[in-house]
């Protein structure tokens, strides 16, 4: 069907700002939260036309959807994404509505017979049970790394033939069946990538439930944590996941961080304070060198680790070739050597051939 170009240019220029919002630094600025904003509302916009013009049916196959069409296939898709990367104060809120629009997204496809056999499966399994969702439903690291490790082949392939139609633009603009190739090789990449999503959002969802429902007791915190240090201007910050040494003789009541699933129970912090975060963002992510190879042979030698003078050094000195008395020195006794071996060959003093 043909449709007014308000549709096709309002979702030209979403995907245009979409794109150029991935690639901005000021993600935490006023002016970002605002573009994001309006490039939510032409989506949205785009949802609406796409409603409007009746576009997709559930009765209908995937051959009776016009090339041009296709492409509004990934709208949900699409608002999706920009959904989950916007921060707000009612994050699980808008985590909910993301997933909502995934869901959407899968759904329709399913319709179409446009997802393969492993995502139905997935897609029936997030159905089944949206809050638990996982895309390795199991707590052994050599499955879930596996599962990684496939998806992320997967992924790499699903890119390369998305970038190799889209190379091909001579084609694209004279054969109509390349184009679609293009659509659909699209929305192959995206199917794979909500999924992606729907796990990370998932399982943020579960930790701020956890957060709302449990809020931390200040009275069973440690007196080491954080939260109750007293402004001595000491700090005993650490990087570990497990309690202290002190809780534990305790008889410390913290429940564990990861449940048998893999999920996170309970919210944990790496950095005690914000300004140790802010200070650690344009830091080395390995330590840097205290001091050059210079200074630390003149630390060494100082300290005695070096042992200078004693005998000559082995290796042959070089000789001048400028130098004729060197030379000739050199000459002369390589003769004399000569001559000795010629007069002594070898074995003439083991005469009764004893070792």
């Amino acid at each position: 069907m043909e449709q007014p170009q308000s549709l096709r240019s309002l979702f030209t220029a979403a995907k245009a700002e979409k794109t150029s919002l991935e690639s901005r630094p000021d993600s935490n600025s006023d002016s970002y939260r605002n573009d994001v904003n309006a490039t939510i509302a032409k989506f949205e916009e785009c949802q609406r036309l796409v409603g409007q013009l009746s576009l997709f049916s559930s009765n209908e196959p995937l051959e009776d959807i016009a090339t041009g069409d296709i492409q509004y296939l990934t709208v949900d898709y699409l608002l999706a994404d920009i959904l989950q990367r916007t921060y707000t104060s009612d994050r699980e809120s808008t985590i909910r509505r993301a997933l909502e629009q995934y869901e959407k997204f899968l759904s329709r496809l399913d319709e179409y017979g446009l997802l393969n056999d492993n995502d139905k499966k997935l897609h029936e399994r997030y159905i089944s049970n949206p809050s638990s969702f996982s895309l390795t439903p199991t707590n052994d690291a050599a499955t879930r790394r596996e599962v990684k490790l496939s998806r992320f082949r997967e992924e790499k392939e699903l890119k390369q033939r998305l970038e190799y139609l889209s190379n091909n633009q001579s084609r694209l603009q004279s054969d109509d069946e390349d184009v679609r190739k293009l659509y659909l090789a699209e929305i192959n990449l995206y199917t794979h990538q909500a999924f992606q999503s729907m796990d990370l959002l998932s399982q943020e969802l579960s930790m701020l439930s956890a957060i709302r429902n449990n809020p931390p007791n200040p009275t069973q915190l440690p007196q080491d944590d954080p939260r109750r240090r007293n402004n001595d201007g000491q700090s005993d910050y650490s990087e570990r996941l497990d309690p202290p040494l002190s809780q534990l003789l305790r008889g410390g009541k913290s429940r564990p961080i990861l449940s048998k699933e893999g999920k996170p129970l309970q919210p944990f912090t790496l950095l005690d304070r914000r300004t140790q975060l802010q200070q650690g963002v344009f830091r080395s992510g390995h330590n840097l060198p205290t001091m050059t190879i210079d200074e630390y042979l003149e630390e060494e030698k100082r300290r005695g680790g070096i042992i200078e003078g004693g005998e000559k050094s082995g290796m042959k000195e070089e000789i001048d070739e400028d130098d004729m008395d060197k030379a000739d020195e050199e000459t002369m006794k390589a003769r004399a050597w000569d001559e000795f071996k010629e007069a002594n060959p070898r074995g003439s003093g083991n005469t009764l051939n004893r070792g």
